[in-house]
């Protein structure tokens, strides 16, 4: 092995600065830019488009839910209606049918204690319903 005195000076001086330019260029590698390394930032890109995704996925579901259980809603206002329609006894067209939820609203004018029972079972039978809110007044019709 040679000496180290025995090496050329413009050899160390050469090997001098290679050793510096590559310690400089290494430490340029970890520089951080702002706070986060090149690398934390793309990771931070792709968890924030993770949780946009699973947000916008939760939004599409509450959404579908909401239309599935407007669209129920519509079905069973609509199948109150005909069976209402159906009784002789009521006028149907009188009657003002609401459903929220499976939750079925009656109002409008019955022409006797009978008849609104009769729009309250009516009401109950249909299938989806949860309950009925019977707010028929009776009136001679």
């Amino acid at each position: 092995m040679t000496h180290p005195k025995e090496i050329n000076p413009s050899v160390r001086r050469w090997v001098a600065l290679m050793l510096a330019g590559s310690a400089l260029a290494l430490s340029a590698c970890g520089d951080k830019m702002g706070n986060e390394t090149a690398g934390q930032k793309v990771d931070s890109a792709i968890a924030k488009t993770e949780q946009a995704g699973v947000a916008a996925k939760g939004k599409t579901e509450s959404a579908a839910a909401s239309v599935a259980g407007a669209v129920d809603d519509a079905a069973i206002t609509a199948a109150v209606s005909t069976g209402l329609a159906k009784d002789p006894g009521l006028s149907a067209i009188k009657i003002d049918v609401d459903t929220q939820g499976g939750q079925v609203t009656l109002r409008g004018p019955a022409p006797d204690a009978a008849a609104k029972a009769r729009a309250e079972e009516i009401a109950k039978s249909v299938k989806g319903v949860n309950g009925v809110d019977n707010k028929l007044e009776v009136k001679a019709m």
